[in-house]
């Protein structure tokens, strides 16, 4: 674990996911394009998906497992570059389908 943080709401998550991200990156985060999704596990929510899309095919990730209480992010090559664990984090049940978008976790 590269260190533990206390998020605890989606706002707080997402503002920290789209600083790392864009940190990792050297970009400017009012400038980036950033999108979320919502991960379904058998039909529950279980955590969200995050992508920032940078100049020349920047496109790193985050993934948050909200069962496993762990933030992951990946560079454009698609390697781990940071974990997280949360000490505090919001209730993956309770997440709303904001997003339009819907990623399914097998």
């Amino acid at each position: 674990m590269d260190r533990v943080v206390a998020l605890r709401d989606r706002d707080e998550l997402r503002q920290f996911v789209k600083e790392t991200l864009c940190s990792y990156d050297q970009l400017d985060p009012e400038q980036t394009p950033f999108f979320e999704a919502t991960l379904t596990q058998r039909g529950r929510p279980c955590g969200l998906f995050f992508e920032l899309q940078g100049p020349r095919l920047v496109r790193t990730h985050a993934i948050w497992a909200g069962d496993e209480h762990r933030l992951l992010f990946y560079n454009s090559m698609g390697d781990r570059f940071a974990e997280v664990l949360l000490s505090e984090a919001p209730d993956p049940a309770r997440l709303r389908d904001e997003p339009k978008y819907r990623f399914r976790v097998a």
